[in-house]
């Protein structure tokens, strides 16, 4: 199965029914997917695999945010580090530039920028580098089971 067929397959298991969009040019990053489809940088969503203590924990940051990982390891209540390429496959099923924010290979604590909660829709990556898929902020917290906390820089 293909990481978007995976993807797919997970999110209709959450009741979503995602309407992916494509960009053959990519959109690995925050900048080039708010470009691709057109919003705002903070309506992108990162998924962001980092190790709380050695466990993975995703975090789902407005594109317009950077984490502060001290912030997120007293969230957290552990040492963070970031997780690398193969850390985030492993966790993950997916690649960097192409995690979703949800459907992953193990169930991950999940925590949330506040910032994404300010717009109407937001963008996250569909399983693959280029592609992405919109929600509400409020499929994105529940299909990911993320609890909402302030961990940003600044």
């Amino acid at each position: 199965m293909s990481a978007r067929e995976r993807f797919l397959a997970g999110a209709e298991a959450l009741g979503i029914t995602p309407r992916i969009l494509r960009f053959p040019e990519g959109t690995r990053t925050a900048e080039q997917a708010a470009a691709a489809v057109g919003c705002e940088l903070g309506q992108i969503v990162k998924s962001l695999v980092f190790l709380c203590d050695g466990q993975p924990v995703l975090a789902l940051t407005s594109g317009a945010n950077r984490v502060d990982t001290g912030r997120l390891g007293e969230l957290l209540g552990g040492a963070i580090t970031r997780a690398d390429a193969d850390g985030v496959r492993e966790a993950t099923g997916y690649a960097i530039g192409g995690t979703p924010p949800f459907s992953h290979a193990r169930l991950l604590r999940a925590v949330a920028d506040p910032a994404l909660l300010a717009f109407g829709t937001v963008w996250a990556a569909a399983g693959t580098p280029d592609t992405v898929f919109e929600l509400t902020p409020g499929e994105l917290v529940d299909a990911s089971g993320a609890e909402v906390a302030d961990f940003v820089a600044g």
